[in-house]
């Protein structure tokens, strides 16, 4: 088993819109999927102070659709679901990264 990377918070904060949307695109999850999923990751334990204004957000921009879904065994819980603008911008900002990173490792001589 490979051991999950830890980043740094600045980096997490940097990073959280666009590793939502990534974690949408296997299919819809509720929020503490989605905290799951991220934690599997490196993203540490979100909570719901720092995930669910980023899926408002999201939301809001048009890049999630959020859906009430009965519970089986308990309450209903709240369903995201990517977006075709939602899997544009990730895929945009995926490019974007990638040219910043780039422009790092230009500079530290790599």
């Amino acid at each position: 088993m490979t051991d999950v990377p830890s980043w740094p918070p600045a980096w997490i904060r940097a990073g959280l819109d666009l590793a939502v949307l990534g974690s949408l695109t296997g299919g819809p999850l509720h929020g503490y999927g989605i905290a799951q999923a991220l934690a599997g990751r490196g993203f540490g334990v979100l909570k719901g102070g720092s995930l669910y204004p980023v899926l408002n957000r999201l939301e809001e921009a048009g890049d999630v659709t959020a859906s009430w879904v009965e519970g089986h065994s308990g309450p209903g819980k709240k369903e995201y679901v990517l977006t075709d603008a939602g899997r544009s911008r990730l895929r945009d900002g995926l490019s974007d990264w990638d040219s910043f990173t780039t422009a790092l490792r230009q500079l530290g001589g790599s």
